[in-house]
């Protein structure tokens, strides 16, 4: 239900005003823009290349322009989403307009558009009519709240607009709260804009974020929070607005160079590419835990990517392999390796100690025991090999005073055998000798003042630690090292296991991807790694890391700002060995706090519900997603009894499907070998092209065939499963995740496929 037609006219005209406002800016800012270009052209040639101050002045004020111009450029199709209407204690009543980019008048010095992060926009998404307040950098400001207005506006035209309170429709969460009597008051203006066609990029939601995802938004930068949010909760949506909101609230702190999004996969990241840049927000640094860790080792080995080692554990029949892999990779993800290689470190200090005195022509320019003190007690807080060039500086700055030192017991000594040659010579003989022995004198102190210097930095080049991934496979294959660092606590068969594969690995110039942990960690504790770190971490798909991967993150942050983000009910990656939130908590995150999100915004109520069944399955005991506003089709199963049969029946709803048009199809299988021959039998029988995706993959097709391990975070108009027979999903805890993933991509549509008999987990 909309608002009455002459409320409606108001906001029109508005609207028209507000548009014809901000054309007006447009072509101001182009002249302006001109006529500073003109100026830094007409300075440039009075200079001839020459440094200008006001050229640099100039440029600055382009910068600025240019930017502002931006701002303009892309309001103008949509200016705002939404009004509301706020009186303050003892002051007039005010309207406020709210867009993505607060819009400023500045003859008249009034905000045009406010922006979405500012204080007062979040009486838009927190507030509720009546008595309110929000926090303002002056402090917390009351009144009342008058009027929460929403807007859908294409292309510069209003195309309608609701009243918060008036037009909201009840709808039921799912069948279970239905039959438990529970109703949920949800605006017409949400479900609008979740019922259109997604296409193949994530898109912000500053018109539609709720209160439980305001909050988590608006939160602190310097608090851990570690959000469980369920398949379709808007996790990933949340903490990329989160991003922007830090940007705006901290901007005279951190820019986008002190963040970091860290995701699964270039697919990931290629899908959530759009968001920060239509949010305003640039030079965010995004990347893989794979690629990022290579950056920091700069190392050019190959990655044995995680992708591969779950394939090979869901194709392989060969239990004991499996059980090495996933044990070995439990091991190498825990807080108990972190202990070994702790253990190891310490036993590279100590055999570091063992350092000899620095001598020229036999005598000590720097003692070890100097040496020693310095690397035991005064630089102890460093790395290992910071600690390292450090002494050398220090040293360094003393050699003068050092080899004045030892010019003074050259001196004494010379003297001495000059004593000697005149007790024994007499005469030319007796000359002769001290001539000689002052000439010896002067040639020693001349080579030790020449070669002091790199006598000193040979040896401290010799005693740095060169090569950390040679440091981690030398941990397994010197049975000293490995003695000390296990202190014989892992069985020697799993050890053994590891070092055999580790050997072979690294000889062959390749890392595991469990691996590049305790690499990164030997690194951080040996080189350090300052220029790498951050203000502000966001860890997508956190479930799937370990808990040695987020502690090492943990150690690449200057602050304590990270938004953890995940769901344990997609945690594919059992093996690495994160079982809950409040454990993590505990162990990593000392002071983060947990968030729930159970809301479902991503698929019908008919499409959650089908999941949850999954999902109650399951031995994390989490409690299911509520889905919100939508109904649609239940999730069709469609058996067949021979490949001709599949064919047939695939082809009929993809007909269906392709009848609505702009909608993406993914057929979803188990694994990438199943995608590849599904594929080339397509191929054969259709004419339209279907493209396998891979981790590789940059930018998404229409018509996909994905493996399930890749479509984590993804989202479909459309998802069929293919082969959910009790044969290709049996009830294993891995395959009860995997199978909850890909029945929660889906956005409209759910077909699920199987031969023979359907899965157990899906009865």
């Amino acid at each position: 239900m909309s608002i009455e037609q002459e409320s409606f006219n108001i906001e029109e005209e508005k609207l028209n005003k507000t548009i014809e406002w901000i054309e007006e800016k447009i072509i101001s800012l182009k002249e302006r823009e001109e006529d500073i270009s003109n100026k830094i052209n007409e300075i440039n040639k009075e200079v001839k290349g020459s440094y200008n101050y006001e050229v640099e002045a100039l440029q600055n004020s382009l910068q600025i322009n240019r930017k502002n111009l931006n701002s303009y450029k892309s309001s103008i199709s949509v200016p705002y989403f939404a009004r509301i209407d706020f009186k303050e204690k003892l002051k007039d009543n005010e309207s406020f307009y709210i867009g993505k980019v607060g819009l400023l008048d500045e003859e008249d010095k009034e905000e045009m558009v406010v922006d979405w992060r500012s204080p007062i926009a979040d009486l838009y998404y927190s507030g509720v009519q009546g008595k309110a307040s929000y926090e303002a950098p002056i402090g917390n400001i009351e009144g009342e709240l008058l009027l929460k207005r929403k807007f859908i506006i294409k292309n510069k035209k209003l195309i309608d607009a609701f009243d918060e309170g008036i037009n909201e429709i009840i709808l039921n969460f799912n069948e279970q709260d239905e039959q438990n009597g529970e109703k949920a008051l949800i605006d017409e203006f949400l479900k609008i804009n979740l019922e259109e066609n997604r296409g193949n990029k994530l898109k912000d939601i500053v018109s539609t974020i709720q209160k439980e995802q305001n909050d988590i938004i608006r939160a602190d930068m310097y608090k851990p929070l570690i959000i469980q949010g369920s398949a379709g909760s808007g996790k990933t949506t949340i903490a990329l607005h989160r991003i922007a909101y830090l940007l705006y609230k901290y901007k005279n702190k951190i820019t986008g160079e002190d963040i970091i999004i860290l995701a699964p996969n270039k697919l990931f990241l290629d899908y959530i590419s759009e968001v920060l840049p239509n949010l305003g927000v640039d030079k965010v640094k995004q990347n893989t835990f794979n690629k990022f860790s290579r950056e920091i080792l700069s190392s050019n080995y190959e990655i044995i990517d995680k992708d591969r080692k779950l394939s090979k554990i869901i194709e392989n029949k060969n239990s004991k392999e499996n059980k090495f892999i996933t044990n070995s990779n439990k091991l190498k993800g825990s807080l108990v390796y972190k202990k070994m290689l702790d253990r190891y470190i310490k036993y590279l200090e100590l055999n570091d100690m063992f350092i000899d005195d620095i001598k020229i022509e036999g005598y000590v320019i720097f003692t070890s025991r100097e040496i020693i003190r310095l690397y035991k007690n005064d630089l102890k807080h460093l790395p290992l090999n910071k600690r390292k060039i450090e002494i050398g500086r220090y040293l360094e700055n003393k050699i003068e005073s050092k080899i004045q030192n030892v010019w003074n017991d050259i001196d004494k000594d010379y003297i001495l055998k000059i004593r000697e040659v005149r007790s024994k010579y007499e005469g030319e003989e007796e000359r002769a000798n001290i001539i000689k022995l002052y000439e010896e004198r002067d040639n020693k102190k001349e080579k030790i003042t020449l070669e002091a210097e790199e006598v000193l930095n040979k040896t401290i080049k010799e005693w740095l630690i060169d090569d950390v991934v040679d440091v981690y496979r030398d941990m397994y294959i010197d049975e000293e090292n490995l003695n000390y660092a296990t202190s014989g606590i892992i069985p020697e068969v799993l050890v053994n296991y590891i070092k055999n594969k580790i050997e072979k690995e690294i000889e062959n110039e390749k890392i595991d991807e469990e691996d590049l942990a305790a690499i990164l960690y030997l690194k951080i504790k040996i080189d350090g790694v300052d220029n790498y770190k951050f203000a502000h971490m966001v860890i997508d798909e956190a479930q799937d890391y370990s808990p040695l991967e987020l502690y090492v993150l943990k150690l690449l942050s200057k602050a304590r700002g990270y938004t953890i983000v995940g769901d344990l009910g997609q945690s594919i990656y059992y093996y690495k060995g994160i079982e809950n939130w409040e454990k993590l908590i505990k162990e990593v995150y000392e002071e983060g706090e947990y968030i729930p999100l159970k809301q479902s915004y991503r698929s019908t109520v008919e499409i959650v519900d089908f999941a949850n069944k999954v999902l109650g399955k399951q031995k994390n005991n989490l409690e299911p997603a509520k889905a919100v506003l939508r109904h649609g089709k239940y999730p069709k199963k469609i058996q067949y009894k021979d490949e001709k049969d599949f064919y047939e029946k695939l082809n009929s709803v993809i007909e269906t499907i392709e009848e609505k048009k702009d909608k993406t199809i993914a057929i979803i299988c188990k694994d990438y070998e199943q995608c590849e021959s599904l594929k080339e039998s397509l191929h054969l029988k259709e004419e339209k092209q279907w493209e396998i995706v891979t981790k590789d993959t940059e930018m998404l097709p229409k018509r996909i065939i994905i493996p399930s391990y890749i479509t984590k975070g993804l989202e479909f108009d459309c998802s069929i499963i293919y082969d959910c027979s009790d044969e290709n999903y049996r009830e294993t805890e891995l395959d009860k995740k995997i199978l909850y993933v890909v029945l929660t991509r889906a956005l409209h549509e759910e077909y699920i496929f199987y031969k023979d008999n359907i899965t157990k987990l899906l009865i």
